[in-house]
């Protein structure tokens, strides 16, 4: 299952390009703020459209702007994980993660979201509220919940980036496990090399706007590397 992605996106004066195909696996998408990492995940969710190109995962279109082809979001099936969690304020931990879940009757689907919680390590917490969790709780019932409805791809927009650094470190290892039992093609974004190093399968560069390089998680450390190098001169 690969992602095959060829788009072109304006928002003011910022201009976006994306032409890369993501292999299953977990891929970092690395660059500074303001590069266009959140905007292409928005694109690849189906919440924004591209002005030109097309998206699509597995053979499956799901935006191809000259055939006028645009999948909604609830459709496509994709996992995704935020800096901010968006959990149900009024409903269970449980209860947030078993609304995902896509098939089966009610016990099914509170089955279904029992055994997610437990991959997490979040049934101790299953009956509380989203507002009696810590950060780092709320984004493992998110990671559950974004597992739920059985996606065919996982998009991550910095979920570790508000936490302490002993609870990101143990939710990297917690991503990197989902990732792996999963085997669907993941986007993680993020701008700290750290968690490129640990968590990176395969590494998608992104320069201001331009995302098109794809490469292995050595071949990006030294290009970063003699980025910063240069900075200091």
């Amino acid at each position: 299952m690969s992602l095959e992605v060829d788009v072109r996106a304006r928002v003011g004066e910022f201009g976006l390009r994306a032409d890369f195909r993501l292999p299953p696996g977990l891929t970092v998408l690395f660059g500074p703020s303001g590069s266009g990492k959140t905007r292409l995940l928005r694109l690849l969710a189906g919440l924004d459209r591209p002005e030109a190109g097309r998206v699509g995962l597995d053979g499956e279109v799901f935006d191809e702007v000259v055939a006028r082809v645009h999948v909604a979001p609830h459709e496509r099936r994709i996992g995704m994980v935020f800096q901010e969690p968006y959990l149900l304020p009024h409903r269970s931990v449980l209860a947030n993660v078993a609304l995902a879940v896509r098939e089966g009757d009610r016990p099914e689907r509170r089955a279904r979201a029992e055994a997610l919680l437990a991959q997490v390590d979040a049934t101790p917490f299953a009956q509380r509220r989203p507002a009696q969790l810590s950060g780092g709780q709320r984004q493992r019932v998110a990671l559950a919940r974004a597992m739920a409805g059985e996606p065919r791809l996982l998009l991550l927009d910095e979920p570790f980036n508000a936490l302490d650094v002993p609870v990101r470190l143990l939710l990297r290892r917690l991503v990197r496990e989902l990732v792996d039992r999963a085997g669907v093609p993941t986007l993680f974004v993020t701008h700290d090399l750290d968690e490129l190093r640990f968590l990176a399968d395969h590494v998608l560069l992104a320069d201001d706007g331009d995302i098109t390089t794809l490469t292995d998680v050595a071949t990006a450390v030294a290009r970063l590397d003699g980025r910063r190098g240069t900075s200091r001169e």
